[in-house]
């Protein structure tokens, strides 16, 4: 999936973004669709816990997904995703199966919602938010046997990582050691399937330089990933983090702070890894802070100014 990265034109960011990666692959901006499979995961469902990782919403972190329910299945939320756009903007679409953990489920229902997605006209390829630790044989190999079937789209799978920190996973019910991701990301790079890590930023307790030891972790794996997100913790209405911080046990970054975090980190991630966030949406009618999150527009533009400013660029 990655290109000569010589040929690449990064449109004017300081940094490989998924919408460049997109324009040299297709020539043409791809939007994203998230849907809601109407899955669980295990640390919701007991078989881990019950209380979902301490920041999760109760949407599983599926916020801006379209809603499932007995009408609202995937090919309805495809429809009614599609509708939202119209041919000015785009015509293709990657569909993001983002709330909860979406390889924990029958391995036939799963094919079949997968499948729902890779084979609509309009469709490029899928995205898979899941666990490390959700990655089963029969998973496996229904990602090769779909990867064979829509040989001409792609499939990505995204691990909830977080950070490398075992302290700071305990704290975060994250549920499992980071040699499981480590053996997750080699199943899936062995198998040809492309994998994107998610890194908060921010984690109760984490310093700067334990932040960058999980982006250097995660650049410099044997199994390379094919993209990384950089997550801005959101402090979020009804979580555990939530009672936490109003108790006063941690404080969120501030905007100079996060900048100057995201800066570094780039710094430290190749320049052939595809950047596909930088900060993060908190839906706002629950986000408690860091507030100054809601304006995305002025976080983008203060992290380009400033790395300009500074001549700094993503791998160097």
């Amino acid at each position: 999936m990655k290109s000569n990265m010589k040929n690449i034109d990064w449109l004017g960011k300081p940094y490989y973004s998924l919408n460049a990666y997109f324009k040299h692959v297709y020539g043409q901006k791809i939007y994203k669709i998230a849907v809601d499979a109407g899955l669980t995961c295990p640390n919701r469902d007991g078989s881990l816990d019950t209380r979902g990782c301490v920041f999760c919403s109760a949407g599983g972190s599926g916020d801006f997904a379209e809603k499932y329910n007995c009408e609202q299945n995937i090919k309805k939320q495809i429809e009614d995703g599609l509708s939202r756009f119209n041919k000015s903007v785009g015509d293709k679409f990657v569909i993001y199966f983002q709330a909860f953990t979406n390889t924990y489920g029958d391995v036939n229902y799963l094919r079949d919602i997968w499948s729902e997605a890779l084979s609509h006209e309009d469709v490029v390829g899928i995205s898979i938010a899941t666990r490390p630790d959700c990655l089963g044989d029969e998973i496996l190999e229904l990602l090769v046997e779909l990867q064979e079937k829509y040989c001409e789209k792609f499939i990505w799978v995204e691990l909830g990582l977080q950070t490398i920190h075992e302290k700071t996973a305990e704290y975060i019910r994250r549920h499992y050691p980071l040699s499981v991701y480590d053996e997750a990301t080699e199943k899936l790079s062995k198998i040809g399937i492309p994998y994107i890590t998610h890194i908060i930023l921010g984690l109760p307790n984490e310093t700067e330089e334990m932040m960058l030891e999980t982006v250097r972790y995660v650049n410099q794996h044997s199994y390379k990933p094919f993209g990384i997100k950089l997550q801005l913790l959101h402090v979020l209405e009804n979580t555990d983090l939530a009672s936490d911080y109003r108790e006063g046990l941690f404080k969120e970054l501030e905007l100079e702070e996060y900048i100057g975090i995201v800066i570094k980190c780039l710094a430290n991630i190749s320049a052939d890894v595809v950047i596909h966030r930088v900060t993060g949406d908190g839906p706002k009618n629950i986000l408690i802070a860091p507030t100054w999150s809601g304006n995305k527009k002025v976080v983008l533009n203060t992290l380009h100014k400033r790395m300009k400013e500074l001549g700094v660029k993503q791998g160097m």
